[in-house]
């Protein structure tokens, strides 16, 4: 659906501060947003430009998370991401306006730029898991409630609210349910104690993208302070990833023993949210991983 009047004029002025002159939009080009959110493409006086819209109650400070994540991944200075502009409401609809990413090739050294950029992202880290304010994945609310270990946050801010969700819609049984308080009961003893690492936290291929100088940017982040085998992990549930990012990566920052053996454990988290936002196959993948821990 294309922008509105008033929301054109609304990102005109908010490019005319940013810029420090007077910017006109000239055009506007629906794009893909993402699945959850529409993306639009604005050819301005100053250059390209991208907006995610959405209706205003539908996510309530949806693209506000999404633009805290975007700048506390720009603040490291790890890896790009697009610059936020600007984030608001107009009339009915939430937007953020966003640098636009001109695409390039996905070579051999933006493989191996991308494995050292996460491992350098990963070294930032923080006293505790978790995060000051809750976000989203994906159009899901993520709590963020911060938590001294690991074991601890991923099941009482993670599993447990999206186990909760799924039960609630009769999309896991009983027995799903009862196989992951057997989980839980032997958590701590599954995942190796680490530091909590800067996660961009929905980490899949299609949040990675190459710039025309053949350099990763991340984009549409769940940040959080987590154990960093949960990106590594979620790299593999869909696939896409070069194995030189594993091993520029692993090259730049070592992943410590049986790291492949935990890829379902924690997987499993990136799984409940597809079970609640899909449903159907993915009920049966996460019983499938239980089944291999307990």
């Amino acid at each position: 659906m294309l922008l509105y009047g008033s929301l054109i004029e609304r990102c005109a002025e908010h490019l005319s501060e940013y810029i420090g002159q007077r910017v006109d939009v000239r055009r506007e080009a629906v794009v893909g947003g993402g699945g959850i959110n529409d993306g639009h493409v604005l050819e301005t006086t100053a250059g390209r430009f991208f907006v995610k819209t959405n209706a205003a109650d539908r996510y309530p400070s949806m693209f506000e998370a999404e633009a805290d994540g975007l700048k506390r991944l720009a603040t490291t200075g790890a890896v790009r991401v697009p610059e936020v502009i600007a984030f608001g409401e107009e009339q009915d609809v939430s937007y953020l306006l966003l640098e636009h990413i001109d695409l390039g090739v996905m070579s051999e050294r933006f493989w191996e730029a991308s494995g050292q950029r996460l491992a350098a992202l990963h070294r930032h880290t923080a006293s505790t898991f978790g995060l000051d304010r809750d976000n989203y994945i994906g159009s899901l609310k993520q709590p963020n409630s911060p938590a001294a270990d690991w074991p601890s946050f991923f099941m009482h801010q993670r599993l447990e609210p999206q186990l909760r969700m799924a039960r609630d819609a009769n999309r896991l049984d009983a027995g799903a349910a009862f196989r992951f308080e057997r989980l839980f009961a032997k958590l701590e003893h599954l995942i190796p104690k680490d530091t909590p690492a800067l996660l961009h936290g929905d980490l899949w291929s299609g949040n990675l993208l190459c710039d025309r100088a053949e350099q990763p940017v991340l984009i549409d982040p769940a940040v959080h302070y987590g154990h960093r085998e949960m990106d590594i992990a979620m790299t593999r549930l869909f696939g896409g990833f070069d194995a030189r990012f594993y091993s520029s990566y692993h090259s730049a920052y070592p992943l410590m023993s049986g790291w492949e053996e935990r890829i379902g454990l924690c997987n499993l988290y990136p799984l409940l949210v597809h079970v609640n936002l899909f449903g159907g196959r993915y009920a049966a993948q996460v019983d499938a991983v239980l089944r291999r821990y307990v």
